[in-house]
């Protein structure tokens, strides 16, 4: 009987050791969840914010955001924008990572130490910066390709949608690059010699290995990088929301974190804004699904 409560004692105990962060964890996230759906079936404005009870509203908020014009524009222009800041930063990334790996040691570390101080460097400050290269008046950007024959004297780039959304890509880029060439080369570090070696004496060029050897050895690394690129560039936001203060039209350049904002903090609709944000949450996970599902398959292919 003392060993059957013994090996009770000893099944339980990790489950025990895991309750009070998954406890913790529920608190942190759950609620704010739950409220966040709740304030979404709910007319909460500014009268509320000084204790007016809320009016339950149920599918209303929704309703209207079906039938809301501008929030598919916002939702198509968010996807395509957070796609095709995934797909660039992921070949920019991967291809800074296999530099490195045929760096020498030296170098190699003078080229991490940049990437890790322009990871490293604040938001608001990096940007700051980046304002400064593209201003209209005294912006390196629109120097340096006036001199070399260009038309780009006094040229607003964030006046117009899509040279907005380059300065954009250009500055989410080069924040999020830094992270993907760490990760990839982390991961090539761990790609065997020997079987490099053996894929060069059979004759395969470069191009063949990288296809046939190292993308294949490294690819859980490449879907988890991968996935977390498309959730981070999804909610991208306080670059969004900066370059519109700087001179961006927030109604011909918003995402929907940005929409979310201002519909919530800028307008006073949060009922609309949490009814948005559960959108998001929804379309974060049909974008996602097919990187869990093929992270899932390949796992039970290696088991």
């Amino acid at each position: 009987m003392s060993e059957r409560a013994d090996r009770a004692r000893a099944a339980s105990l990790p489950y025990l050791l895991i309750t009070p962060a998954v406890l913790a964890l529920c608190l942190a996230l759950g609620y704010p969840l739950v409220r966040q759906v709740v304030l979404s079936f709910q007319e909460f404005g500014l009268a509320q914010q000084f204790g007016t009870p809320p009016e339950w509203v149920g599918l209303e908020n929704y309703r209207d955001l079906v039938t809301d014009a501008y929030l598919w524009k916002v939702t198509l222009r968010t996807i395509v924008f957070c796609l095709v800041n995934a797909a660039v930063t992921m070949v920019v990334g991967v291809g800074l990572a296999l530099v490195m790996r045929a760096m020498s040691k030296g170098v190699r570390l003078l080229a991490q130490t940049g990437l890790l101080l322009a990871w490293a460097m604040p938001v608001v400050a990096s940007l700051t910066v980046w304002q400064w290269l593209f201003d209209t008046q005294y912006g390196v950007v629109n120097y340096l390709l006036t001199a070399l024959g260009g038309d780009f004297q006094g040229h607003g780039w964030l006046l117009r949608p899509l040279s907005f959304y380059f300065v954009a890509t250009v500055i989410i880029v080069w924040m999020s690059v830094p992270f993907v060439a760490f990760t990839v080369y982390a991961a090539l570090t761990q790609v065997p010699e020997e079987l490099m070696e053996a894929a060069e004496i059979d004759g395969a060029g470069m191009g063949q290995r990288l296809r046939y050897v190292i993308i294949p050895s490294i690819r859980p690394v490449l879907m988890v990088v991968g996935l977390l690129q498309v959730i981070w560039d999804l909610r991208v936001f306080a670059q969004i929301y900066i370059l519109q203060k700087a001179g961006g039209s927030a109604t011909d350049t918003n995402l929907l974190g940005t929409y979310i904002y201002r519909l919530g903090i800028g307008g006073g609709d949060f009922g609309t804004s949490a009814a948005v944000a559960i959108f998001m949450l929804a379309l974060t996970v049909v974008l996602t699904a097919p990187y869990v599902r093929s992270m899932i398959r390949q796992e039970r292919n290696q088991a």
